[in-house]
């Protein structure tokens, strides 16, 4: 027989139960919101301002000659270089850029800028050799110095025109733009979401499709440029 004693203590032991589920709910619950909102996304997704253009931005440069201007050759390079399904695959390589169908996200702008007539390896050595400071490189190796992202970011910040990192001003971002993230680098899609955010073309070993909705859900974004005015 179950005595009034045994069953206050199941009772008991039930109410601490359930006050240990609530107290780890409202915990998680706590957590994700604390990490939202450093993240900046507290405020509900992205919306449109309005009276934005967000027609596609040209250049007024062509560096190739092709009759189409800098940022379309980007864009339409990086589109080309997904196209083959590069896999992903960090590797050394004589020459510098990939020969085997594999690559590194720097790997889709180095292709991209080839595709508008600059060769980054290049760009990236020359420049690295007149501001060894600027990049803390004390051995440059033209072969690999092009395919990191901090080298790139130096480059960028360098070179580039320097654009917002806010997107809530969506009509700034435009398909061939560069982001560059804490350890990522991609090209700005000309295909947006339902709020106006861009897509963004890379290569990276966690990737759900080369040309992915990622922009509005990162948190690390370091810089966003445009390669020619």
């Amino acid at each position: 027989m179950v005595t009034v004693r045994g069953k206050k203590t199941r009772g008991r032991l039930r109410l601490w139960v359930c006050a240990f589920v609530v107290l780890l709910a409202l915990f998680i619950a706590g957590f994700l919101l604390w990490h939202f909102v450093l993240s900046g996304h507290a405020s509900g997704p992205i919306q449109v301002q309005e009276g934005q253009n967000l027609e596609q931005v040209h250049s007024s440069v062509d560096a190739d000659g092709d009759g189409v201007d800098d940022q379309l050759d980007i864009l339409q390079g990086a589109k080309d270089y997904i196209a083959g399904k590069p896999k992903y695959g960090s590797n050394y390589y004589e020459g510098g850029y990939p020969t085997d169908n594999q690559g590194v996200c720097a790997d889709v702008l180095a292709f991209a800028l080839k595709a508008a007539g600059y060769d980054l390896r290049d760009l990236v050595d020359k420049d690295i050799k007149s501001a060894p400071s600027a990049y803390g490189i004390s051995e440059p190796d033209s072969n690999i110095d092009f395919r990191r992202v901090k080298n790139l970011q130096v480059y960028l910040e360098r070179h580039a025109k320097s654009l917002t990192t806010d997107l809530s001003q969506t009509g700034e971002w435009q398909g061939g733009d560069i982001v560059t993230f804490a350890k990522h680098i991609a090209i700005v899609s000309d295909k947006r979401n339902e709020r106006g955010v861009p897509y963004v073309i890379h290569l990276s070993p966690t990737q759900t499709a080369y040309e992915e909705d990622f922009l509005e859900w990162s948190t690390d974004i370091v810089g966003h440029y445009r390669w020619s005015e």
